[in-house]
């Protein structure tokens, strides 16, 4: 089963609907996949979960286990401040280190406002995960200008949604 992390704990965030448009493109393509929100992380987890307090935290653990069990990842990265949200920084940081990432394999799809895409917050993602053991995918689809490309909960920018298409395949062959 194919894990989507979605990569901020904004509530009612572009990265869900994203989440969800590239659930139903895997489920199209006959593969399972679970949707793990990061707003769904306790709210005090940084405080009561991660370092000393590794392992102690119930909502944090069950969340991790969750993850632990995945192979295969698809991050949705909204670009914050030139970068990936703190959120998820924190919560990479939480997971156990270097087993939960090392040799898994991940898909990466950046989101922003702005014209970039999220690119600059993808490379650093990529680093990060490099250094953790993951595989990540080359193919990084990089939508930009995200509002103005959507409607109604709906990509409709057909270069983007052939974009997803075309990472979920090369995800699932990975």
């Amino acid at each position: 089963m194919v894990k989507i992390i979605v990569g901020t704990n904004r509530k009612n965030s572009v990265s869900k609907v994203i989440a969800e448009i590239y659930q139903s493109i895997l489920l199209e393509k006959g593969t399972a996949s679970e949707i793990l929100e990061l707003e769904h992380l306790p709210a005090d987890f940084i405080a009561t979960a991660l370092y000393e307090n590794n392992g102690k935290n119930d909502g944090y653990n069950a969340f991790h286990d969750r993850v632990k069990a995945g192979t295969k990842f698809v991050f949705i990265v909204a670009e914050y401040n030139g970068s990936f949200p703190g959120i998820l920084k924190s919560f990479i940081d939480g997971m156990t280190y270097p087993n939960t990432f090392r040799n898994k394999k991940c898909a990466l799809v950046g989101i922003s406002s702005g014209v970039g895409g999220g690119g600059i917050a993808l490379s650093h993602l990529t680093d990060i995960f490099h250094y953790l053991g993951m595989h990540v995918l080359a193919l990084k689809p990089k939508l930009a200008k995200i509002e103005q490309n959507m409607s109604d909960n709906l990509l409709t920018n057909r270069l983007y949604v052939e974009l997803l298409q075309t990472q979920a395949d090369m995800l699932l062959e990975f």
